[in-house]
Parts: C-alpha cells; structure tokens; sequence
C-alpha cells in the first residue's frame, strides 16, 4: 500500500504544503495588485526603474524578437522592451488576472497594443508550445514560485534553440553587516508602509520574508545550470540588492 507523502514547501517564513502555496501567492498578489507599481516606488525609492533599465541594457532587445515576460502583469519589463525594439512582441503571463487588468489599463498598452498579449498562466506549466519564444524573462516573481526548478525548466522548454533566460530578482548583499542594515530597513519599515499604502501589512511581510527564502546567487546560478541552461552569468545591483541572472539555451 502506498502512503501519501506530505510534501511542503515555505510561503515566507511559514511552513505550508505544497499544493496550497499558489493559492496563498495569488491571493497576495490580488490584494496588492491596485498599488502594486506606488508600492515599488515607495520600498525601493524608485531604484527598481534603475535595476529594470539595467535589465534591457543587458537584454539589448532586437526587432522580430519574441518576447515572453512572466511574471509581468503590470507590464513593466514588456513596454521597456518594445520601447527599444518597436517592431517585436510580448506575451505578459501571470498567474494573477488582477495583475494582468493593472498593466492593461496602462497608458502604455492602449497604444502598444497590437504587439502586446496578455495570458493567465502558472510559471510551473506554460499554456505555450515548445521552441515559442526568443526570450524569457521574469523580475521580482521566481523567488514565489512553489517548484523553482519546474518554472526554470519550463523556461527552458518554450524557449528556441539559442534563446535567452534573464531573472531579475531581489538577492543577497555579500557583506554581513550591510544585509544586518538591509535587513533591519526590510522588516522595519516595509510592512509598515504596506499598511500606510496599500492597506496590507500581511501581504508585505510576506513578501520580505519571501526575499530572505530565496538562494542566494551562486546557488541560483547553479540552478540555472542544471535546467539546462549555458553560459550562465549573474550581475549584482546596488551591491547585491538585487541581481540579473542570464543563461542561453544553447
């Protein structure tokens, strides 16, 4: 006879089982989705423009690419992109359609929106065919997937031969007492301003935690690499705040 294994996985610093986790990510993520941009501005000064520009200079975007940021409900990293190369296309996939309306309701996507699709999807099982893409990227969402490893080797599914995987996430400082500052800003002063704006403490500890789960580059890096990815490469932001990891389906 065969037992059930209770398989759990972390949301935060909570222990939760493992099929329940997205549950509890989309229901964050719907909470915050109205403010979810004010949000970013006010927890990072508005440096996460900077790191998300950083991104595209690394990108260098070209025309006739494909595009598929996941993630990307409000659209942030998809106007970027055809900003600097018009004449391609984006499918923004998230698993919350609250985020989704957010970025469709954007300025931006009215006068882009022949190039732009929207999709509600899960990271761990893209609706998408093999070889579909020519990029993938995902900023601030891989860090609250339940299987890491599922999402990366989906990534690595959709993508074509010689297509590129670029995360951009929130990472570890390499210094123990700027983390100890980092750290003291993080759980101090963040949820609290969850409250203040989005009427949502619990979501944005949540979300700080979520940081502090999340491996730290080398690990991540190694993770790439094992999905199947080459020429796997990190760059640190604001001494590690943050942190670009690029990998090449070769």
């Amino acid at each position: 006879m065969t037992e059930n294994v209770r398989r759990t996985t972390h949301f935060g610093f909570r222990e939760v089982e493992e099929n329940d986790k997205a549950g509890l990510v989309h229901g964050v993520f719907t909470n915050v989705a109205s403010r979810y941009d004010v949000m970013n501005d006010v927890m990072s000064m508005g440096i996460h423009r900077i790191w998300k520009n950083a991104m595209m200079d690394w990108l260098a975007p070209r025309n006739g690419q494909h595009l598929l940021d996941m993630a990307g409900g409000t659209g942030d990293i998809a106007f970027r992109f055809l900003n600097r190369a018009p004449n391609s296309s984006v499918t923004v996939c998230d698993m919350t359609e609250s985020m989704l309306v957010e970025g469709r309701q954007r300025a931006e996507a009215a006068a882009l929106a022949d190039r732009l699709d929207w999709v509600v999807g899960d990271a761990m099982a893209l609706p998408f065919q093999d070889n579909s893409f020519d990029i993938y990227t995902i900023s601030f969402g891989i860090r609250n997937v339940t299987r890491i490893e599922d999402a990366l080797s989906e990534a690595y599914r959709v993508l074509r031969p010689g297509g590129r995987m670029m995360v951009l996430e929130f990472s570890q400082l390499p210094n123990a007492g700027m983390q100890w500052a980092y750290d003291r800003y993080s759980f101090n002063l963040i949820p609290a301003m969850g409250q203040m704006i989005a009427q949502d403490r619990e979501s944005y500890q949540y979300l700080v935690e979520s940081i502090r789960r999340f491996p730290d580059q080398d690990t991540f890096a190694g993770m790439l690499r094992t999905a199947g990815f080459e020429q796997v490469k990190y760059r640190n932001l604001s001494m590690g705040i943050a942190a670009l990891h690029s990998g090449w389906k070769i």
